[in-house]
């Protein structure tokens, strides 16, 4: 068992394209890391460069406190899955499972030990003797990730495990996942573009974007605390909204103004961020769903929508709305806004009144307002 540390590490690909720039991770003994972000934002190319299946072209990465930029991947200690299984189809799972000890000449007896511990843990125990083909999806990636635990390696790389599988057992295997790594203690990176499975799996999340790490943090903080108006627009789900809005500032107080509507800002997040800055100045104001809320008949601060979409998910409903006049919501194509979509979405209870074409009152909850500046993305809070 090993921490793995990226050291200001590139990649560079001849013709000058850039897929990993100035990347430096560490990812402890033991921690469940998930790096996460559209597709081709290097995320597969970090852990392809760990593996020793890509060269790097900058920088250094080590394993377990040795440097293996030159070491040949099959020296390196670590074990991979990927989202192709993989099985040979003419053996069973338990020659699937122990073929890459049989490879190495590991003893008979040590093969079935270890392939049986692998089996019981995975909850494969009673199909050792059937072939891949005789198998659920979910059951041939436990096989997968069963060939890789054999091997205890210093660290698991797994490169989007599931999404060759339907949803209901993409959620199952999420839990199956995270329940085995836990464990085994094991280092363990795990790349996707799904922000659900970064946010339900990661012990840290890690937030890629055109080969540029944005920011790492527990799932928690990422949510409630990103440092840019690309990692707001990614995770969540949905996303947070980003308003373009101007802030001004009345008889004292601020405000922020967006389309044909404007809301206080709470005398606190002068304090908070640099707000000061920006005063007369356009910014991004975000929101998320749960945030938006049908105000009370007596609310203050009052926002009137029409609604133009309305999902309802049994639990919940969410509301898609404008808020007319001239638009206010952040582009999609703006380099600072990220992957969100262009539209406003409050999350509301289950049995909220709104109907498609009627008008909804909202308040925003002031206590979680987030600022953006309106030409860099960066966050506006300041450093906690």
């Amino acid at each position: 068992m090993a921490e793995i540390i990226f050291d200001r590490v590139a990649k560079v690909y001849p013709g000058g394209n850039t897929a990993v720039q100035d990347l430096s991770l560490h990812v402890a003994d033991g921690e469940f890391m998930v790096l996460v972000g559209p597709s081709g934002c290097g995320k597969t190319t970090a852990l392809r460069m760990i593996a020793g299946l890509e060269e790097i072209s900058d920088g250094t990465i080590s394993i377990g406190g040795r440097v293996v930029n030159n070491v040949l991947p099959k020296d390196r200690d670590i074990a991979m899955v990927f989202q192709n299984y993989a099985l040979y189809p003419q053996m069973t799972v338990g020659e699937n499972m122990g073929f890459a000890l049989k490879i190495r000449n590991v003893a008979k007896d040590e093969i079935r030990r270890r392939v049986e511990e692998a089996a019981q843990i995975l909850r494969l125990s009673e199909y050792l003797d059937r072939r891949p083909k005789a198998l659920s999806g979910g059951q041939r990636q436990r096989v997968a990730m069963g060939r890789a635990i054999v091997r205890e390696p210093q660290a698991f790389l797994m490169d989007e495990p599931l999404s060759n599988l339907d949803a209901q057992l993409r959620v199952e295997m999420r839990t199956e996942i995270s329940r085995i790594q836990r464990l085994l203690g094991v280092a363990t990176i795990y790349v996707t573009h799904d922000q659900t499975e970064a946010m339900t799996m990661g012990d840290r999340v890690a937030v890629m974007r055109g080969g540029v790490l944005q920011q790492v943090a527990t799932p928690e903080d990422l949510y409630d605390h990103p440092v840019n108006s690309f990692v707001a627009g990614f995770i969540g789900s949905p996303p947070m909204n980003l308003l373009s809005a101007t802030l001004v500032e009345v008889d004292g107080a601020l405000r922020a103004r967006f389309g044909d509507q404007s809301v206080a800002v709470p005398a606190h997040y002068r304090a908070s961020h640099r707000l000061d800055e920006v005063v007369s100045g356009p910014v991004v104001m975000g929101v998320r769903p749960e945030d938006l809320i049908v105000a009370s008949p007596d609310a203050e601060g009052r926002i009137s929508a029409t609604v133009t979409l309305r999902e309802a998910l049994g639990s919940e409903i969410l509301a898609h709305v404008s808020f007319g006049g001239e638009e206010a919501i952040v582009s999609e194509d703006d380099a600072a806004s990220g992957g969100h979509s262009s539209r406003v979405v409050a999350r509301l209870g289950a049995r909220a009144h709104v109907a498609v074409g009627g008008r909804v009152d909202l308040t925003l909850n002031p206590d979680n307002l987030h600022f953006f500046d309106a030409q860099t993305g960066e966050s506006l809070r300041r450093s906690r």
